[in-house]
């Protein structure tokens, strides 16, 4: 099966670069391009990708505000934004990934990793680069007023808490079992059930909530 994806970058010459690159890969297809968030929201409706690649700043629209979009529609909701950036640490994407993509990517990346990237987020994983999402939640939450405990958590069982706070350290479902002492399959239930009850779009979502409600702590001071 072909992964379908549209490419959303506002220069010309980085966006012929991965779309080039991602041609060039068997099982890989670039359907649509953008040079704006706007015609990346417009495209993404009309297409129906499994991956859009999206550049956080962006002229008409930006890359948060498209994201956003993408994700609050029924009809998209299969749709996997992966977001591209100069910087690692940047507010943008912290907010990007508050609003639904699935991860992100530094615009530097060595292509065998953006390509690795399409096909793991096309499979319906988490884009949980080694750390890096979670020094991203982590450093802005951490500049955040500490938030209260959510009552939306009180729907949790309190193995479900503990298979959450296992998702926010990157844990995939092979390595949440081993900790728990379960199975895979049992752990990836686990997982789902917890998207279900946070109405959540994937694991990066949960990573950002766990932060969010006060389930893991980032550093702040007692």
């Amino acid at each position: 099966m072909t992964i379908r994806v549209v490419v959303a970058d506002d220069q010309a010459l980085v966006r012929a670069g991965f779309v080039a690159l991602l041609d060039a890969q068997d099982g890989i297809e670039v359907v649509g391009e953008a040079d704006n968030g706007e015609q990346a929201v417009r495209l993404t409706r009309q297409l129906s990708p499994d991956v859009v690649l999206m550049d956080i700043r962006m002229p008409v629209l930006d890359g948060l505000g498209a994201t956003r979009l993408i994700a609050d529609d029924p009809k998209l909701a299969d749709v996997r934004v992966v977001v591209l950036t100069t910087f690692e640490l940047d507010e943008y994407v912290f907010e990007a990934m508050r609003a639904g993509a699935t991860g992100f990517l530094v615009k530097h990346t060595e292509p065998a990793d953006l390509v690795r990237a399409v096909r793991v987020v096309a499979a319906g994983e988490a884009l949980l680069s080694p750390g890096a999402t979670r020094r991203l939640v982590a450093e802005f939450a951490a500049h955040a007023k500490q938030a209260p405990r959510s009552p939306v958590l009180d729907d949790l069982t309190d193995r479900e808490r503990e298979v959450m706070c296992l998702v926010a350290e990157g844990l995939t479902n092979a390595e949440i079992g081993e900790r728990l002492f379960m199975s895979p399959a049992t752990a990836r239930t686990h997982v789902s059930r917890i998207l279900l009850k946070l109405n959540a779009r994937d694991r990066t979502q949960l990573v950002v909530m766990a932060y969010e409600f006060g389930l893991v702590r980032p550093g702040w001071q007692e």
